[in-house]
């Protein structure tokens, strides 16, 4: 499963350069705007780059939820801008969506799992 973790912050990675790319050819003219966009470009590699490091930190339970907290901003912001566009399933904004809620999904999962060092916790 941690092949599959990983596939998924590559995706949003690549989704994240195609969206720069995206965002400079679009907006060159429009500073403002292409500021704005760029900044969803920065978040989007940013979550993805800490959900490969969450990845590889298996025990690390605070990075998964600031792992989890990333990947749910960031497909809740692609869904809502799937949703301004009037097509919740364009391509683009469906796969950011996608693998944003598959990170989110195992971000939680690691997040929940006690490490294997962590005394269990006992009652009063």
């Amino acid at each position: 499963m941690k092949i599959v973790d990983r596939i998924f912050a590559v995706i949003l990675i690549l989704g994240g350069i195609g969206h720069g790319i995206g965002s400079y050819l679009g907006y060159k003219h429009e500073p403002i705007t292409m500021l704005w966009s760029l900044s969803v470009t920065a978040l989007t590699i940013l979550v993805a780059a800490i959900n490969l490091l969450r990845s590889g930190r298996t025990n690390d339970r605070p990075l998964a939820w600031i792992a989890f907290a990333g990947s749910m901003a960031c497909a809740v912001s692609a869904f809502t801008f799937g949703v301004l566009i009037g097509n919740v399933f364009d391509f683009r904004p469906l796969w950011h969506t996608i693998a944003a809620l598959a990170l989110a999904a195992f971000s939680l999962k690691a997040a929940l799992t006690p490490s294997p060092n962590q005394a269990p916790i006992q009652g009063r």
